[in-house]
């Protein structure tokens, strides 16, 4: 991986360079150790119903905001 640095911005060179590497790193800790694909599965269950109540947290947040903005 390589990345410009642009008007000897390294703080934004290097947050680029996290970005890009953050998939690459995740992967090889994935498959640094064998699990059953029962294991896998849950554990994919498991992030998915934490992502979505952070979602409908933040569409809870944001519907209530407006709705208080608007109320007389």
């Amino acid at each position: 991986m390589s990345v410009n640095v642009k008007n000897n911005n390294i703080d934004g060179a290097l947050r680029i360079l996290r970005t890009q590497s953050a998939p690459t790193l995740s992967a090889a800790r994935d498959k640094k150790e064998y699990k059953k694909p029962g294991v896998r599965r849950r554990e994919e269950q498991k992030k998915n119903t934490i992502n979505s109540r952070k979602n409908s947290k933040k569409a809870n947040n944001y519907n209530r905001s407006n709705s208080k903005k608007y109320a007389a």
